[in-house]
């Protein structure tokens, strides 16, 4: 099992990075909230905690920028009909704060809202973790202060000048306050909008 890769950030793209960890790169599916995180620091020292995954297909590893992330993860992936690749959808839209206030509030409104996931598996994250959430050391992190969920793109921000940039560009409202979930608020517009537009061109 790899517990973790410690190198330089070789490359980023909206799902996944690569770390060169002494002439050898390793490639991680990342959450958006990740990829929000790291982005910028190409070519710098990075070190990510990892999830191995070994399957008939071969081997996967899935990063994660905090430890609280990767608990979260470990988590949905326990609940029946949750992959890795359904749990990485979820997180990219809450972070581990926001999941714990979901579950624990019962809204599978907002679970349901990540990118594959329908009422019925949001119900069943609810119903097979809410118990279990309140065991796990989320809350009280800089993530439910630094990152805001799509629906909340505060006025007169830099998160509010991108959202307008994003719909001169075309897109509808709805879609660019989606892309916009999980970006740190305290970039530079100029940051922001690549990172919005990666999750748009998927």
């Amino acid at each position: 099992m790899i517990y973790h890769v410690n190198g330089t950030l070789e490359y980023l793209e909206s799902g996944f990075c690569v770390i060169d960890c002494m002439g050898v790169g390793y490639k991680l599916t990342v959450s958006d909230n990740t990829f929000s995180k790291i982005a910028g620091h190409i070519g710098e020292k990075m070190k990510l905690l990892t999830f191995m995954k070994v399957s008939e297909d071969g081997v996967d590893l899935f990063g994660f920028k905090t430890s609280e992330e990767l608990e979260a993860f470990k988590l949905l992936i326990t609940v029946s009909g949750v992959g890795p690749k359904a749990a990485m959808a979820i997180l990219s839209l809450l972070t581990p704060d926001r999941l714990s206030m979901a579950i624990s509030s019962e809204d599978t409104k907002a679970i349901a809202k990540a990118s594959g996931i329908g009422p019925k598996t949001a119900a069943r994250v609810v119903l097979e973790l809410k118990d279990k959430i309140v065991k796990l050391p989320f809350g009280g992190s800089d993530d439910a202060s630094a990152y805001v969920p799509s629906a909340a793109v505060p006025k007169g921000s830099n998160l509010s000048e991108a959202l307008e940039a994003l719909c001169v560009l075309g897109y509808s409202r709805s879609d660019a306050q989606r892309a916009l979930g999980g970006i740190d608020p305290k970039l530079d517009v100029a940051k922001i909008i690549p990172l919005a537009l990666a999750k748009l061109l998927r």
